[in-house]
């Protein structure tokens, strides 16, 4: 309560004073959506896994997906009809469906229709998408559901997991890919050229408000325009860093290598988790999307918490 000159009185909950205090800072006790558990390639033995008709039937199920992208960064989707509808459906529970130039919800092979190596059968080493979007992708889904051929197995590593080897292994290393900007762009397609603005971020980002956590990684070799803004002193600072980035994101012991299979889809955390995939032989029919970051937000939040809650959090 805090009368003012006016006469006029406001009341504030003590919940929302005591989120809102800055001296002394109290622990935000929205507990399950502050809990993450980093991974490596031990995360095969018990992946986070929900079935399609408890996300499509009930708000629990819904609940305990978006539950196990926010810790896990991603989540298998068993039981999911081998069907571009209601592969489609199921990614509408989350949110909205980004559209890109890529278009809305992908049905693709590797037949070059873009000019891009998703859509080749080559290897894809791992990478997160849109590096050259000023706000990438949140999240996106991968759904098989035609496969005669060979090979092709899908790679998921945790971003976070790796970064924080790289802070403990070299904090040079992670400092500098914490600072050093890196211009990107999409130019395969004709009529398609974009950059984000400003014209580059680094490949660690982190947030000043939240104790300076990393929240975001941009990494895509194949998307990387020319350094020539580097200094010279620092050309060789960020190759070295680098290369130590790259050589723990190809360290066995971090890759989660597996199969998908049609029935199998997967959701994962494009600020998190980086993809891809080995070479393959054969016909080859992949369908997905892209989710918006903020609207997957406001989903997971609203699935856990009050109305109260909310408005206290605001």
């Amino acid at each position: 309560m805090s009368p003012g000159n006016d006469g006029h009185t406001s009341f504030f909950n003590w919940s929302w004073l005591r989120r809102h205090s800055y001296d002394p800072k109290f622990i935000d006790t929205h507990k399950i959506l502050n809990v993450q558990t980093l991974w490596n390639a031990g995360i095969k033995d018990c992946p986070p896994i929900v079935q399609y008709i408890d996300v499509m039937k009930t708000k629990e199920g819904l609940a305990s997906l978006l539950k196990n992208i926010n810790e896990f960064g991603f989540s298998f989707i068993d039981g999911v009809p081998h069907a571009v509808k209601e592969t489609e459906e199921l990614a509408r529970q989350i949110c909205f469906i980004r559209e890109t130039h890529y278009g809305s919800f992908w049905d693709f092979r590797a037949d070059l229709e873009h000019g891009d190596t998703a859509y080749t059968n080559l290897p894809l080493r791992a990478h997160t998408d849109n590096t050259y979007f000023t706000d990438p992708s949140g999240l996106q889904m991968f759904h098989l559901i035609e496969f005669n051929g060979e090979g092709g197995s899908s790679l998921l590593v945790d971003g976070f997991y790796v970064a924080r080897q790289l802070k403990m292994k070299s904090p040079t290393a992670y400092e500098t890919l914490s600072t050093i900007t890196i211009p990107a762009h999409s130019a395969g397609d004709p009529n398609t050229l974009i950059q984000p603005t400003p014209n580059g971020y680094p490949i660690l980002n982190h947030d000043p408000l939240l104790d300076n956590s990393l929240y975001q990684i941009r990494y895509n070799n194949d998307d990387r325009s020319t350094m020539n803004h580097l200094e010279p002193d620092q050309v060789l600072e960020f190759y070295d860093a680098l290369r130590k980035w790259n050589s723990l994101l190809k360290d066995k012991s971090n890759e989660y290598w597996f199969q998908l299979k049609p029935g199998r889809a997967v959701i994962f955390d494009n600020w998190r988790v980086l993809h891809g995939r080995d070479k393959y032989s054969g016909h080859r029919r992949l369908i997905g999307c892209y989710l918006n970051w903020d609207d997957y937000q406001s989903r997971l939040k609203v699935s856990y918490l009050s109305q109260e809650e909310i408005l206290e959090s605001l």
